[in-house]
């Protein structure tokens, strides 16, 4: 029977745990407040692991400056992790933001606008054809 999981899955879903935790309980800095870990990609040897972030700020030099906080102590960290996994590898961390939720969000406010704007052009046609139908009666 195949696996459902790869081992890098694996790995990457309890690193994305561990860092979570740790940037909530351990790493005191202002600037990474409300960090979420959003996802990990680990390469097939488990030499990098690939960070996803996102923040709840959204001016971009903030978000820049939390980043290279967080790769600055990418040591301190990964030292962190290295005593919460039992692992004979333990990942270099490289930490990303991750702009996929600014842009679903910015996405469905598009949409939501698209919908609202077909439903004010639909009510001015009924008008039009309610008026247009009642003069020729």
């Amino acid at each position: 029977m195949a696996r459902e999981y790869a081992r890098t899955d694996r790995v990457g879903q309890q690193i994305q745990k561990e860092i979570a935790i740790i940037l909530m309980r351990e790493i005191k800095d202002p600037r990474l407040a409300m960090t979420t870990v959003s996802a990990v990609e680990v390469t097939r040897d488990l030499a990098y692991a690939k960070i996803f972030v996102t923040f709840f700020t959204s001016e971009q030099d903030k978000i820049d400056a939390s980043v290279e906080v967080l790769n600055e102590a990418e040591g301190y960290i990964r030292s962190l992790l290295a005593k919460r996994l039992r692992a004979r590898i333990m990942p270099h961390l490289r930490f990303v933001y991750d702009s996929s939720m600014v842009e679903g969000v910015r996405m469905s406010a598009l949409v939501d606008k698209a919908v609202a704007s077909d439903k004010g052009a639909n009510r001015n046609d009924d008008k039009t054809n309610d008026s247009d139908s009642s003069g020729d009666s």
